[in-house]
């Protein structure tokens, strides 16, 4: 494994903090999410390439903990929320917009250690709409938006450790 470098990273927060927002949200972050974010909100990483399958993509930068930045989480999942397909959180962004996400879905057993993946913004309609100009019922619209959810890694420390130059 590389060594991971953060860079830029807003003030540290308390990892109760980081807890907190995460309940506020309605889930329960993963310990090595937890620790990391704490100290390492809103950095960029270096390296910063994973793959998903045969594709490349960069890890642009965890998003903050720091209210008053543009990044900041719960503004990033609550702009995202209507589009994004249900138990997904968003914690850090890609270079063109698109989410790294803690997935929950189907992990309500292991609540606390959800996988990781790759949200694609393109072509991602809000399911309202789907639902409302193409008569999907939710179950349906839920299923057209997992259409842009790609599986990147078990756990946070297994998708750093995916990382590369």
């Amino acid at each position: 494994m590389s060594k991971i470098e953060w860079q830029f990273a807003d003030e540290p927060v308390s990892e109760d903090y980081v807890k907190s927002v995460g309940n506020h949200l309605g889930v329960v972050y993963p310990e090595d999410y937890t620790s990391c974010a704490s100290i390492n909100h809103g950095a960029n990483v270096d390296p910063a390439l994973f793959d998903i399958g045969n594709r490349e993509k960069v890890f642009g930068t965890l998003l903050s903990y720091d209210k008053d930045n543009d990044e900041f989480i719960v503004d990033v999942y609550n702009s995202y929320k209507e589009t994004l397909p249900k138990g997904l959180v968003p914690f850090a962004f890609d270079p063109a917009g698109n989410l790294i996400c803690f997935d929950y879905k189907d992990h309500e057993d292991h609540e606390d250690n959800p996988i990781v993946v790759y949200w694609e913004h393109e072509n991602a309609g809000e399911k309202e709409m789907y639902m409302r100009e193409e008569g999907l019922t939710e179950e349906q619209a839920e299923k057209r938006a997992r259409e842009n959810v790609f599986y990147v890694a078990e756990t946070f420390t297994e998708f750093l450790k995916k990382l590369h130059d």
